[in-house]
């Protein structure tokens, strides 16, 4: 079995000439030879024989004197190179060019096509067969005297081996054109499937190194569309597995950061506990009050993995219900004012009181606000200010949160939604795990709504939810 796909390839470019070369050349030598060489020359054969029957009607001594007829056929051998005899009107052979005859000369002979030639009706006849070794052309024209009278019939007969060795050299011609084009094929098709055989090849030891754990870098997209097609789908799952990795890797310096603060300072309140800081009330009542913030910490870092799990493995589910959005806002956004008041920002809200009451997951959806409430007071400077309004548009409610900090670079607008993306330190999200905005993109997403940002560097930033209100 041919397990090769550049063996396969070679074999289908030449395959097809294997089949149709030969038949090709057995068409045209088949065409050449029973259509235009023995045709032709049964009718130049033809014409030789009634040029020797005019000049032997005209002595009537041949058809009565075997010898003479000799003479007269050895004299015109002369002229022509076929073999040539002579019968009487009875069949008898009269005289042949041939030594071959000589015992048959006086005797009655019958042959395919002398009755045709005795006939009346019948001047002339030419036959040929095309046997491999019985190949001849005869021609019977009969003989008669100027007053119409049947004197005779001269046979000419020419073997076609003479014609079929002057194709000897047309079939080795052709022979030579069938090897020819094997070797144009086989060296065009080894070609082809070179030319499809390297990339494929190269995505495979690609794979391969992927499998082995070893570093893969993109394959060159060249070759057939649909091998490029294949080398474009491998270069992205290297980019997507490149990118899952920086992904796990980020993830675990995060959780080593983000765990790490709040168990030290977790420890830190343990070790002052024992050492005998619970015996000043005070105190005791900072350290503890600390240690349940460090905790709550803790509880919104699970809570973000345990929703981005959700969102991986697709089980995020809402609990929905209708709720009338504008008294909802006011509710969700009273904790968010005094923790911006508290960093000594300006707060500004415009919650319209005509809000329509729509179905969401209250749960879900605070959340993914907070998240972006949190974000802006998080990264606006001492002195800015946060702006909460909502509206309705076109059967869509929108939720829209503004900030004066640093803004956002456009060439980071694209990744601040994909999990465990950090800025640059100085710039905007630089800390935490990078989940904030990935999380409330996929709760408001499971609204079957979108999350929209605007942003200009220096001027702030802008972050638009949009809820379907059917």
């Amino acid at each position: 079995m041919i397990r090769s796909l550049r063996r396969r390839l070679i074999l289908s470019h030449v395959l097809p000439l294997l089949i149709i070369i030969p038949l090709i050349g057995l068409a045209l030598v088949y065409v050449l030879e029973s259509q235009v060489v023995i045709p032709n020359l049964a009718l130049e054969v033809s014409d030789e024989a009634r040029l020797i029957a005019d000049l032997a009607s005209s002595q009537p001594a041949i058809w009565t004197s075997p010898e003479t007829a000799q003479v007269f056929v050895t004299s015109m051998q002369r002229y022509v190179s076929e073999r040539i005899m002579l019968f009487d009107t009875s069949g008898r052979l009269l005289a042949s060019s041939s030594p071959d005859d000589a015992d048959r000369v006086g005797m009655v002979i019958t042959m395919p096509g002398m009755a045709e030639a005795l006939s009346d009706n019948m001047s002339v006849h030419a036959q040929y067969s095309q046997g491999l070794s019985t190949d001849i052309v005869d021609v019977f024209t009969t003989v008669r005297a100027p007053d119409g009278k049947l004197l005779g019939v001269v046979r000419l007969s020419h073997s076609l081996s003479s014609v079929y060795d002057r194709f000897v050299h047309q079939r080795y011609l052709i022979a030579a054109v069938l090897v020819l084009g094997l070797l144009i094929g086989g060296t065009v098709g080894w070609l082809l499937a070179l030319d499809i055989e390297r990339p494929v090849r190269e995505v495979t030891e690609a794979v391969l190194l992927l499998m082995s754990g070893q570093d893969v870098r993109h394959v060159p997209e060249e070759g057939p569309e649909e091998v490029r097609a294949l080398a474009r789908s491998f270069n992205s799952l290297v980019e997507r597995l490149a990118g899952l990795e920086q992904a796990r890797r980020q993830l675990l310096a995060n959780l080593v950061h983000e765990l790490g603060r709040p168990l030290g300072a977790l420890h830190s309140a343990i070790e002052a506990l024992v050492g005998g800081a619970d015996e000043q009330p005070e105190l005791r009542r900072e350290l503890l009050l600390g240690m349940d913030g460090e905790v709550a910490r803790l509880r919104r870092l699970l809570d973000d993995l345990a929703r981005l799990r959700d969102e991986l493995v697709g089980t995020l589910e809402l609990n929905l219900r209708p709720l009338a959005m504008s008294d909802w806002l006011s509710q969700v956004l009273a904790p968010w004012q005094q923790a911006a008041q508290h960093k000594g920002l300006h707060w500004q809200s415009a919650i319209p009181l005509d809000l329509p009451t729509i179905s969401i997951d209250p749960d879900r959806l605070g959340q993914a606000l907070g998240n972006l409430v949190s974000n802006a007071i998080r990264y606006t400077p001492s002195g800015g200010q946060i702006t909460v309004a909502a509206g309705y548009q076109d059967a869509w409610l929108w939720i829209r949160v503004s900030d004066t900090g640093p803004g956002i670079p456009p060439e980071e607008q694209e990744h601040v939604f994909i999990p465990f993306y950090r800025s640059h330190p100085g710039r905007r999200f630089a800390p935490g795990m990078g989940l904030g905005l990935s999380i409330a993109r996929s709760l408001v997403t499971a609204h079957g709504g979108r999350l929209e940002l605007h942003s200009t560097p220096g001027h702030g930033s802008d972050f638009t939810i949009w809820i379907p209100a059917t």
